[in-house]
Order: C-alpha cells, then structure tokens, then sequence
C-alpha cells in the first residue's frame, strides 16, 4: 500500500469518531449511520507501519469495478480526523485485496458513487416511518 492515500468529503460530515459510532448521528448529509459496528482491516503502508481501518462499505462504480471505503482509527479505535479513504476492493480465495486508485478519472468515479452512496442513505426521519 502507498502511503498515498485518497480522501473526500462525504457531504459536509466531520463527527471525531464516524466509523465506530453507536449513536444515532445524522451528520452525514442528512444521513442516518447504521448502529452497528464496522469490521476492520489493517493496512501495511510502504513504510511496513499498519494502519487500521473500519470498513465502511464496499460499493461498485460503473465501468471501473468494486471500490472499499474505509476510516482510518488512532490507537484507541477512533476516527478524529474526519476522512474516508477508498481503494479498489476484490477478493481472491476469500480474502480481500486492497490496492491503491492510480488514475485521477477511476478515482473520480469512484468518490462521486461513494457520495451518492451517503447522499441516499435513509434518514433518521425516513427510518422512523
């Protein structure tokens, strides 16, 4: 993994700790987060440092593939710097392989279907009907 890594904003969502939140947050565009808790994954860097992450989603872009979005956590699980990181995402014999976005247009496409992807998450209103 490049220690190069990719984020977006997600619609003006900024909480300290998105990826392991238990509370019922509506920051993300209007979005409700699903209480449950993401699994995780770490990632060794070039530097051969891990760096874990949660799995927020994974998702596909049209004409490109399957991408993983994931939240970087510090050493006590959490999430204080508000980024989201997307990889391209396949699984070879069951296990996940991550690798960098190298073209600028792929890594477009893929931040633009992530933030649709938050954009249409179900509101707090929506879930309570």
């Amino acid at each position: 993994m490049s220690e190069e890594t990719f984020s977006t904003n997600i619609g003006g969502c900024n909480p300290s700790d998105c990826a392991s939140c238990t509370s019922n947050c509506s920051s993300a565009g209007g979005a409700s987060i699903p209480r449950v808790p993401n699994p995780t994954i770490k990632l060794t860097l070039d530097d051969d440092s891990i760096l874990e992450c949660a799995v927020l989603t994974t998702f596909d872009v049209e004409g490109f593939g399957e991408y993983i979005a994931l939240v970087p956590l510090d050493k006590k699980g959490k999430n204080t710097t508000g980024e989201t990181y997307l990889f391209r995402y396949a699984q070879e014999n069951g296990n996940p392989v991550i690798t960098n976005i190298e073209r600028e247009d792929e890594y477009m496409a893929a931040a633009q279907s992530f933030h649709d992807f938050i954009a249409n998450l179900p509101s707090e209103k929506d879930a309570e009907e």
